[in-house]
């Protein structure tokens, strides 16, 4: 068993949201052992450990909205035609970078050619480096829906159960829906309702009854009204929120993941740097209404996942920061977009008995900082040093 001590580092508490001075943790094999203040060890312990004085160490960060496989050019979706090798190098590479950038879990929101299923498998067997990752395999959309041309389309409540029953058999960690149009692809709308309510359901029931959580691509208020319905678990995007919709959420305890990122960057990049010029003028459209929903859930209680949707135009996979630096921008404290990042998206995804935060018995996945990202949330664009499984990353 290998065992090592880190001492004297400021550590942020995502539990109790708060700064503990003088702080230790106890790593033994991949897990962590004990936590405390470094005043409880004695003379032998701090002797044999790591100081971290200066430091600030906090949980890896969770990017719960991710597609691995597509690389950040101004249209992703020209990439389409390539091969499943050359799939797999983009994803083991974006991967690499993730994890580099302080993501220690990503939940990949559509798959290529299956290429996910084989590098979440070879994550899991040690035979490539980045963080945990959960797959939804394909989406589930409306024939000539949103995703169409990378999900499974289904019409009809029968279709919708098969789709879902279908992703689970293939070893789908979670269920992605259609909700809405979206803002890049050409002839529809954020606003278009696609998933019938019942579609929704039957395959948010499926997920279900086998244990699995779903999400929806949900922008628009009807749309998203139809997923909450159907008792979806989490609302990506979430760009119309009404208060109806709100209310809906708070009372089905439904987390909201706003990707902030994605519509941040295709406008700051724009038709120059390659972006149809179509999802601009949507970005633009709806960037103010998305960021006054957000911030509208938030001031009501409702959960924060974070997710950048990383791989569509120009937004990085090395540079999920980004999307904590867009949160407190909008209103949150750095504390509530740390949170966010690391507790409350550990429970959007449901893995937050072993990860998410710095306690016995969970995983060590963890991040040395030189700064204090609370003084200074855009520091973050910096990661000291990454831990995962107790091991520091070299890449």
């Amino acid at each position: 068993m290998k065992k090592t001590t880190y001492i004297n580092f400021d550590l942020i508490d995502v539990n109790a949201k708060n700064v503990v001075k003088d702080s230790y943790m106890v790593v033994e094999d991949e897990k962590i052992a004990r936590v405390g203040k470094v005043e409880e060890l004695n003379e032998y312990e701090t002797k044999e450990a790591v100081d971290l004085t200066g430091k600030t160490v906090m949980p890896g960060m969770f990017n719960c909205h991710v597609h691995i496989l597509s690389t950040p050019i101004g249209y992703p979706a020209k990439l389409n035609h390539e091969t499943p090798g050359k799939f797999t190098i983009r994803g083991m590479l974006h991967l690499h970078q993730q994890l580099k950038s302080g993501v220690t879990f990503v939940r990949d929101m559509n798959g290529r050619k299956l290429v996910e299923m084989d590098l979440r498998e070879s994550l899991r067997e040690g035979l490539i480096k980045g963080p945990d990752m959960y797959v939804c395999r394909d989406s589930i959309c409306m024939t000539g829906g949103h995703g169409w041309f990378v999900g499974r389309e289904v019409d009809g409540v029968v279709e919708s159960r098969k789709a879902a029953r279908e992703q689970i058999k293939a070893g789908a960690d979670f269920i992605k829906i259609m909700a809405t149009g979206g803002i890049m692809a050409d002839g529809e709308q954020p606003g278009e309702e696609q998933l019938t309510e019942d579609e929704i359901r039957a395959a948010v029931e499926v997920a279900h009854k086998s244990g699995r959580k779903t999400a929806a691509h949900a922008q628009g208020t009807e749309g998203i009204k139809n997923a909450l319905r159907a008792g979806i678990d989490s609302i990506e995007h979430g760009i119309m929120l009404d208060n109806e919709a709100i209310e809906m959420m708070l009372k089905n305890k439904t987390t909201l993941v706003p990707t902030l990122a994605a519509s941040y960057f295709i406008i700051k990049n724009g038709v120059k740097g390659g972006v149809p010029a179509f999802a601009v003028e949507k970005a633009k459209r709806y960037r103010e209404k998305h960021i006054g929903s957000f911030i509208k859930a938030w001031k009501a209680g409702v959960k924060i996942g974070t997710g950048t949707d990383a791989g569509t135009p120009y937004n990085l996979h090395s540079e999920s920061y980004i999307e904590l630096c867009l949160m407190v921008e909008a209103g949150l404290s750095p504390m509530d977009a740390i949170v966010a990042a690391t507790k409350s998206s550990s429970e959007v995804v449901g893995v937050d008995s072993w990860a998410g935060t710095l306690e016995k018995g969970k995983k060590a996945n963890f991040l040395v900082l030189d700064e204090n990202p609370l003084d200074n949330i855009y520091s973050l664009k910096n990661i000291g040093q990454v831990y995962k499984d107790g091991e520091l990353v070299r890449i």
